[in-house]
């Protein structure tokens, strides 16, 4: 029975192939028919050229071919990088040019900029750079905005980078950053020729902090684009670490924050100045030469530049200078400065030139000195001015030269705007006065004066002992 089963007369049939899979059985059973063929003889008559073969993929070059060739042409574009200076491991894992044609005409465009070899050898990513793909656009937008061609050899040294940007997505978001910040679109090129790291700097960042603190501590809203005109360097300062220490230093030595924002609005330079190696040395030096620490704010708001000069060799020189030519005392010293900071900056032919005016005048010597203790503007006026002023006192005006002595801001007022019609007016009215209760006062004081019959004695001892530098118009100084 077994048996019957095992040897069935009627077995399974077995399942036939669809359609497309027979006629690949077909086909590869034909395959292997030729293949295993001896070949045919060759057919063709004895003067019928033979055929070309046709090109099969096993008969292109080989990876390792490649890989060498390759290898020979990077070694021919390295020894090129080497004759400009340039060294090629700079350049290990970035893709280069295959031939040396491109990378010479990438290093004749950069020349073309004004970019030296000493350049390139400075920064040889530039060379990485496409000229169509990287450098063209970039120097096309900066063109744009107006970026000058002499400018650009500078701002590429300074920032090569640049050639690596996306205009849009690095470039053109600067820009319209700084047009927010009230910045003219005149003066954005100027802004990045001057700093053009700016470039590189993010929104979010840096950039945005440093202008709101500024406007925090009173700098108007208004002056911010002329600041960063000014100095776009502001723009990368870090608060934390350089414009809040220098505020902070400046509100120790007695400046308010409103007085500090007035003097960033005229200067902002003045940020630029290293806390520790110029703005704190040099206040140390005008207090070991004799300033008075209570009068150190009002130095720094006449003359803001005071703090970042080489400051100590050029006051001792100085104080040498006054004590010698004008007999100014080291204590004395310390009161002019405190009265015009700006006489540390006075040349000596401009010192001598008005002290010899001055003793050619009739004073001596120990009386100049105390004039320019008194008001030491007088050594930075105009000489013709100064001459005009003397001849009207002496002609017009007949009084004692001792006068001058007493009140020498005479010299810093105008003849015809204050002191001829000021002079007539109390000599219509038969009035003696002295020089500082004549002059130290505004127009509308004067004119409430002219109401009284008689000048008070008091009053003019007041007017007499008033501070010098409160009569002292604002006059124009060189050195």
């Amino acid at each position: 029975m077994m048996k019957s089963l095992l040897f069935s007369a009627h077995p399974t049939s077995l399942l036939l192939p669809a359609p497309r899979l027979r006629r690949l059985l077909r086909l590869r059973a034909a395959s292997s028919a030729s293949a295993s063929a001896p070949p045919r003889a060759d057919r063709r008559s004895p003067g019928t050229p033979s055929r070309r073969p046709s090109s099969s993929l096993y008969a292109r070059p080989s990876l390792l071919d490649m890989e060498r060739d390759r290898a020979t042409r990077r070694a021919d574009v390295d020894a090129f990088l080497t004759s400009l200076g340039v060294d090629p491991g700079e350049l290990a894992g970035l893709e280069l040019p295959v031939t040396v044609d491109v990378m010479r005409e990438r290093a004749e465009f950069l020349g073309s900029l004004g970019l030296t070899q000493e350049d390139l050898a400075a920064y040889p990513l530039a060379l990485g750079c496409s000229v169509r793909k990287n450098m063209v656009p970039v120097l096309d937008y900066l063109g744009k905005l107006g970026v000058r061609r002499d400018a650009l050899p500078d701002l590429l040294r300074r920032y090569p980078q640049v050639l690596h940007a996306s205009v849009v997505v690095d470039l053109a978001p600067v820009v319209k950053y700084l047009q927010g910040m009230d910045v003219r679109p005149t003066d954005v090129p100027r802004v990045l020729e001057r700093y053009p790291e700016l470039l590189g700097f993010k929104l979010e960042g840096t950039m945005s902090t440093s202008v709101a603190y500024l406007v925090g501590i009173g700098v108007g809203r208004r002056q911010v684009g002329s600041v960063i005109t000014r100095f776009p360097e502001v723009l990368g300062m870090r608060v934390g670490k350089i414009i809040k220490p220098f505020v902070e230093h400046l509100e120790g030595i007695g400046l308010q924050r409103l007085a500090i924002a007035r003097i960033i609005e005229k200067k902002p330079y003045v940020l630029g100045f290293g806390l520790q190696e110029k703005v704190k040395p040099n206040i140390e030096a005008l207090v070991d030469i004799g300033v008075r620490k209570e009068a150190l704010a009002s130095i720094v708001m006449q003359y803001p530049d005071v703090l970042g000069l080489e400051l100590r060799d050029k006051l001792v020189a100085q104080q040498s200078l006054f004590e010698s030519s004008i007999l100014v005392s080291r204590e004395d010293f310390g009161r002019v400065l405190e009265r015009m900071p700006q006489a540390i900056s006075l040349g000596r032919a401009a010192v001598l030139k008005h002290v010899n005016f001055l003793t050619a005048c009739g004073f001596m010597l120990s009386q100049v000195s105390k004039m320019v203790v008194a008001c030491p503007q007088l050594l930075a006026l105009n000489i013709d001015i100064m001459r005009m002023n003397f001849e009207y006192f002496k002609n017009e005006m007949e009084r004692d030269l001792e006068e001058l002595v007493e009140f020498p801001a005479f010299f810093t007022y105008g003849i015809e705007s204050t002191v001829r019609p000021r002079h007539e007016m109390v000599s219509r009215k038969g009035l003696t006065c002295s020089l500082a209760w004549l002059l130290n006062c505004s127009d509308a004081k004067f004119d409430e004066r002219m109401k009284y019959d008689t000048i008070g004695v008091e009053e003019m001892e007041r007017e007499d002992s008033s501070d010098m530098n409160a009569s002292v118009d604002e006059v124009p100084w060189n050195g």
